[in-house]
């Protein structure tokens, strides 16, 4: 097997409205992980973005919103890559080597496409049917080592292992890694405030259901103490959470906040009622969540510095997946690469 540089990737869609799911399942894991010693490289996913219709004027805002968010959350643009997908060229030109790759009935069990489409797929678009082959080039044109995901794109990453081995079978070369999912932390899959069976989204129709990173610190507070919970207290272990899905939402969002376990949380405020732990929970969200709020709104006041930002890593992001997409040209066959 070849050795491959530790390199984590990941991305983000800016799609508009950044939530406290984002910040607990995928920012504040990204700027952990660019202080763990691994060359990590963070995307604004465009392209993606474009799978369905996007106002061009909002997904103009989304992406420097986004930027200011991944900036706010603590990723710093000279220790990590940060960058928009769409400016880098080789993500689109690998996903075309990779759609010749894959097979129609592995896009077809993708779970998303199936949600997404839903009955009506000879209406939805090309690009959303082969969205997991540009996922795959995002993160094989840097032969990233490891993917910060949640649940819900688990299936792409074993997508793009398929596709990794199948390039490396059909060539007869060991070029692309097969990258491995990172999975971990209390609240990598944050729920609505309204249902804990449902994942907080920032499409919900009520606004309560959710914490956007933009909202001042009394939204903030107003939210989580309205928070839907049950008459009983809080357990004293993480069985008594059992069939207690606002309870276990609220339980997570205090762990990943204080970055403590669902456990600690529980050994801390066991047998408290949420009259007595809301006001807590509020009073840490405010602290960690004000100061990310206040930062994104100075950065969407200087929309160039934005743009500077991710143009020099688009620079960057090209210096490494430009050679990547080079090789792969001349393993596949490609005269003048």
């Amino acid at each position: 097997m070849a050795e491959f540089t530790p390199r984590v990737f990941s991305g983000i869609q800016p799609s508009g409205g950044l939530t406290l799911g984002n910040y607990l399942g995928a920012l504040k894991r990204f700027a952990d992980v660019q202080d763990a010693g691994v060359e990590t490289i963070y995307c604004m996913v465009d392209l993606h973005a474009i799978t369905v219709w996007q106002d061009p004027t909002a997904l103009t805002r989304a992406t420097r919103e986004l930027c200011a968010g991944f900036i706010a959350s603590g990723i710093d643009p000279e220790k990590s890559i940060l960058f928009n997908q769409s400016q880098v060229p080789a993500h689109a030109q690998l996903a075309w080597i990779f759609n010749c790759v894959a097979r129609m009935g592995w896009m077809q069990r993708m779970t998303q496409w199936k949600d997404k489409a839903g009955k009506n797929t000879q209406n939805a678009s090309l690009g959303l049917f082969a969205y997991p082959a540009l996922m795959a080039a995002d993160i094989l044109v840097y032969h990233a080592t490891h993917v910060p995901v949640g649940e819900d794109q688990k299936q792409h990453l074993e997508l793009t292992r398929d596709i990794a081995i199948k390039f490396n079978n059909d060539f007869g070369v060991d070029f692309f890694p097969e990258t491995e999912p990172v999975i971990e932390g209390a609240a990598t899959r944050v729920m609505s405030l309204r249902d804990g069976t449902k994942k907080m989204s920032k499409s919900d129709p009520s606004d309560m259901s959710r914490i956007n990173l933009t909202d001042d610190a009394d939204t903030i507070a107003q939210k989580i103490r309205k928070a839907r919970t049950d008459a009983e207290p809080l357990p004293g272990d993480l069985d008594g959470l059992t069939a207690r899905p606002e309870a276990r939402n609220l339980v997570n969002i205090y762990a990943g906040l204080a970055d403590m376990s669902a456990q600690q949380v529980l050994n801390a405020h066991g047998g408290q009622q949420f009259s007595a732990f809301k006001p807590a929970l509020a009073d840490l969200a405010v602290d960690r969540l004000s100061p990310i709020s206040a930062e994104m709104s100075r950065l969407m006041q200087e929309p160039a510095e934005i743009d500077a930002i991710l143009a020099r890593g688009a620079e960057r992001a090209n210096t490494i997946a430009a050679p990547i997409l080079k090789r792969t040209y001349e393993i596949v066959g490609m005269v003048g690469a």
